[in-house]
């Protein structure tokens, strides 16, 4: 049997035949070139183009490359589906649009990020750049990250990126217990990676807007405020079940 990967990459895709060819070309450059022993996953997510098919031509010189169908819609699910069905010993969630440049993975990997579970990429931290953002999509990115810290994760910059890297174990305990499948997947995500008492680092990135963005800037936000409080309320009624705190990975203070 064949060792398992060094690093998973999963990326997402809805819609994506016209972004995705250039995206997995620039992955596997990179891969090539660090050498690492890795898979990459396309979870192709109800799309009504010829995403499947730009994954299928791929493979033909991209031999790492697997293809996942999930018929429902859903960024959250999609990802689910690919951290779970991924065996890298670190697994990184990427956005198709490959907003952050790729060489930046290597900020998520030992030996340069050590004793960390959950890698999360930021816009905010010291060092980050934002390339290109509309100031409206900015202000809207950070009332709801005041919103997140208010009311589910204190301490966190930048919740919604969407590059972030996990070790085996914690995707695995983590990503079966999501619930959600919509847009604030990621925040659910990293609530439970506390309550189970992994390490969370977040990572400054230079990120650069797509105009593509999916975001619908009057709906999703009023979803995803809602989804903040089913995060608390599945958490008061058990929902995710109870961590054990004999089998905390680091127990806390």
């Amino acid at each position: 049997m064949a060792d398992p990967p060094f690093l998973s990459v999963v990326i997402p895709a809805h819609n994506e035949e016209n972004r995705l060819p250039a995206t997995l070309t620039r992955v596997q450059r990179f891969l090539n070139q660090k050498n690492l022993h890795a898979e990459v996953l396309v979870v192709e997510n109800g799309s009504r183009d010829g995403t499947a098919k730009v994954v299928r031509e791929a493979y033909r010189d991209f031999p790492e490359l697997r293809l996942i169908q999930v018929a429902p819609r859903g960024k959250g699910r999609a990802v689910q589906v690919g951290m779970l069905a991924a065996q890298g010993a670190y697994r990184f969630q990427c956005d198709a649009d490959l907003s952050m440049p790729i060489d930046e993975v290597m900020n998520f990997l030992p030996p340069r990020l050590v004793d960390v579970d959950v890698a999360i990429a930021s816009r905010e931290a010291a060092g980050a750049r934002r390339i290109g953002e509309p100031a409206s999509r900015h202000a809207m990115g950070r009332v709801f990250a005041f919103l997140v810290k208010w009311i589910v994760l204190p301490g966190f910059e930048d919740s919604q990126c969407g590059f972030k890297c996990y070790r085996a174990v914690a995707a695995e305990e983590i990503f079966r217990r999501q619930q959600l499948t919509g847009w604030t997947f990621d925040v659910e995500d990293l609530f439970l990676a506390l309550q189970l008492g992994y390490r969370i680092r977040e990572v400054p990135v230079s990120w650069q807007y797509s105009p593509e963005s999916r975001v619908h800037m009057i709906r999703d936000p009023a979803h995803m405020l809602l989804d903040l409080f089913r995060i608390r309320w599945n958490w008061m009624r058990g929902a995710y079940g109870r961590p054990d705190p004999a089998k905390l990975p680091h127990p806390q203070a």
